[in-house]
């Protein structure tokens, strides 16, 4: 029966990356807060691009098409079926809405962290910034396949903490401040397979004036 669940669901899944003529779209791609060149040399135009417009889009319309037909389903199988659709590509929407926010071109202060609240806390649990630095992008490595790095806070801790996710699943455990995408359309044209490469270069984009809002409101 799970079998035949499956293949009923086949042509709903197979629009994932077209979303239904006539359909109103509960999500959209967000734009991004710069150019597709902005982030350059660092992060080149044609990943943002691509990231951007195939990748995330991808993420919105597969979340689409999961949630019409998990609305429309009556049978309890299809719906169980449809958990890791619903997952994956709610997942990757939550994540790159939160990761174009987390970048900011050099000439707008990106990779500039300023004194405040959140260069205190980084320097009170790593010993300084270069040291968090050199963790983040040691946990990040080791990511074995797809999947994310984070700096969370922790709510129970209350505390600044390096997480990581595997594949495109959300950061659930801590409220995220920074999140890093690891998966190699987020760098492999640009570094091919030196990941620690990507890792070090992202530093130079990242929006830590968003960061430390984020912090502000989690630890509040």
């Amino acid at each position: 029966m799970l079998s035949i669940a499956r293949n009923a669901l086949k042509p709903t899944l197979a629009r994932a990356f077209a979303v239904p003529a006539g359909s109103a779209s509960l999500h959209t791609l967000p734009d991004l807060p710069y150019t597709y060149n902005a982030l350059e040399p660092y992060i080149s135009e044609q990943i943002m691009k691509l990231h951007h417009t195939k990748h995330h889009q991808a993420y919105v319309n597969g979340l689409n098409a999961a949630e019409e037909a998990y609305s429309k389903s009556t049978s309890v199988k299809e719906k169980i079926a449809l958990q890791s659709a619903l997952k994956f590509n709610g997942g990757g929407h939550i994540n790159h809405s939160l990761f174009w926010k987390n970048l900011s071109p050099t000439s707008e202060n990106g990779g500039k962290l300023g004194a405040g609240p959140l260069q205190v806390e980084l320097e009170r649990e790593f010993g300084s910034i270069e040291e968090f630095k050199k963790k983040f992008n040691a946990a990040t490595a080791a990511i074995q396949g797809s999947g994310w790095g984070w700096l969370g806070y922790n709510p129970n801790t209350k505390k600044l903490e390096i997480a990581t996710t595997p594949n495109q699943d959300p950061l659930i455990s801590h409220i995220p401040i920074i999140g890093v995408d690891v998966w190699e359309h987020a760098f492999y044209l640009q570094y091919l397979n030196v990941k620690v490469d990507y890792l070090s270069a992202i530093w130079n984009v990242i929006n830590f004036k968003e960061a430390e809002h984020r912090f502000l409101e989690a630890s509040k």
